[in-house]
């Protein structure tokens, strides 16, 4: 049997000042970050780095547009990913200074 669940559209985020700008940040920094890794890999990414890059590259200019102009569908990507690994990172160094 094949059954299909559809799952509930996101709410439109709300808007506040500067919303628009920290999501155009937002969208920019991510994947600039990931592509600042892939060119410095300390191993050889062969076919692989420059085909990431041109991932990462239409993935900023996707993410920018819906950041600036359909501000209300963003979600930022800091909330998701960047908080998570601001926790291990604490608790990274708290282990490093209890040792």
């Amino acid at each position: 049997m094949f059954v299909l669940i559809q799952r509930q559209a996101r709410p439109d985020a709300a808007y506040w000042p500067g919303r628009r700008v920290l999501a155009a940040i937002d969208a920019v920094a991510w994947p600039g970050l990931l592509i600042i890794a892939v060119l410095h890999a300390p191993w050889s990414t062969g076919l692989g780095g420059p085909v990431a890059v041109a991932l990462l590259s239409t993935s900023v200019l996707q993410r920018l547009h819906r950041a600036v102009w359909l501000n209300e569908r963003y979600a930022f990507t800091f909330w998701r990913w960047g908080r998570p690994l601001l926790i291990l990172l604490v608790i990274g160094m708290l282990l490093k200074a209890t040792v």
